[in-house]
């Protein structure tokens, strides 16, 4: 089959388009995929550049965000047949431990990411266990359904889970205009929250506010922290931040007593510096928070489906220019996700 594979850790050299890749064997409680679409993501970029602890064996396919159409079941399967235009849940795990069992798969001592140590979608197949097949948006093309499930289910669990999200809450998230940013703002808008959004241009910032941030705060040009306590004196209730370690002291400073930080993800680095004092005595939440449950991800295609989400599709490039994607995404020149078509 076509694919893209990874030979080395580093940079985009090292992905290497190939038509000789072996297809996937199903066994009897899996799917075969015909990919149609996959979505990038950084987490693409930092198991390429060999940035994580865990390591997947080489020659390895990266792309964790997966639509396409059924064309094989095991003989075990039900949920699905041949022919089904899907997507794919990108979380994997055991299904049969306590967390599993009780609703909290992300926390499975087993868990992983398609395309992370599993082989992804940056192929013409990927095989799934049958739970991590669904039924895709009929209202949305392979490459729009492709763009959501990784984004939207982390920051649903960030947002809506960990940060217990209000109407009247008051929310900055950081980069708006990056994959969780246009998440982090529609889903924040969908609950009825005042949104402060940051971005990197003025076209950014016109386009955050399009998707319904009420403030768009340019993180180059003005102090963020500043800002936001000229809005609100006494500061926000929430923030979203998954920039890492040039923003995260900054996001404590944002929030107010009681507040919280809800945060995934390390674009600038992970070795970030706090003042402990500031965050007991004002008795601020740190919540960390990584991906989100299946489940989770049928009630977000579900609003999808109402239109009451939308996805946003930067640019769309062929198998064959994966690495001309990759340079697109680190030079942060997107807004929204930037797709892969098989």
């Amino acid at each position: 089959m076509r694919a893209v594979i990874l030979k080395a850790f580093g940079g985009i050299e090292n992905l290497e388009y190939v038509e000789d890749f072996p297809k996937p064997e199903i066994r009897e409680d899996e799917v075969l995929i015909r990919v149609k679409a996959v979505a990038l993501n950084h987490l693409d970029i930092w198991v390429r550049m060999g940035a994580l602890a865990v390591k997947p064996e080489l020659p390895h396919i990266l792309g964790s965000d997966v639509s396409g159409v059924v064309e094989k079941v095991g003989s075990l399967v039900r949920n699905v047949k041949e022919g089904d235009e899907v997507i794919l849940s990108p979380g994997l795990s055991c299904g049969v431990c306590y967390e599993c069992l009780s609703g909290r798969d992300n926390l499975c001592r087993y868990y992983d990411i398609l395309g992370l140590k599993t082989r992804g979608g940056y192929a013409e197949y990927i095989k799934v266990p049958s739970r991590n097949v669904m039924a895709k948006p009929k209202n949305l093309s392979f490459e729009e359904a492709a763009s959501y499930p990784l984004t939207f289910l982390t920051v649903w669990n960030a947002l809506i889970k960990r940060g217990n999200i209000k109407p009247y809450s008051r929310v900055l998230i950081w980069a708006g205009s990056s994959g969780v940013g246009v998440a982090g703002i529609q889903i924040a808008k969908l609950m009825g929250a005042f949104v402060i959004a940051t971005a990197g241009s003025e076209e950014k910032a016109k386009r955050c506010k399009e998707l319904g941030a009420d403030i768009v705060i340019n993180h180059y040009q003005e102090d963020v922290v500043k800002r936001v306590r000229d809005i609100f004196k006494e500061g926000v209730d929430l923030v979203m931040d998954h920039v890492g370690e040039k923003t995260f002291g900054r996001s404590i400073e944002c929030l107010k007593k009681g507040g919280k930080l809800v945060f995934f993800g390390t674009t600038t680095g992970s070795n970030a510096q706090i003042d402990i004092r500031y965050v007991f005595v004002r008795e601020i939440e740190l919540l960390g928070t990584y991906m989100g449950t299946s489940a989770d991800l049928f009630k977000i295609t579900e609003l999808f489906e109402r239109g009451l989400l939308k996805p946003i599709v930067d640019r769309v490039f062929d198998l064959k220019s994966a690495r001309e994607a990759h340079g697109y995404l680190e030079a942060s020149k997107h807004f929204g996700k930037v797709v892969l078509r098989i």
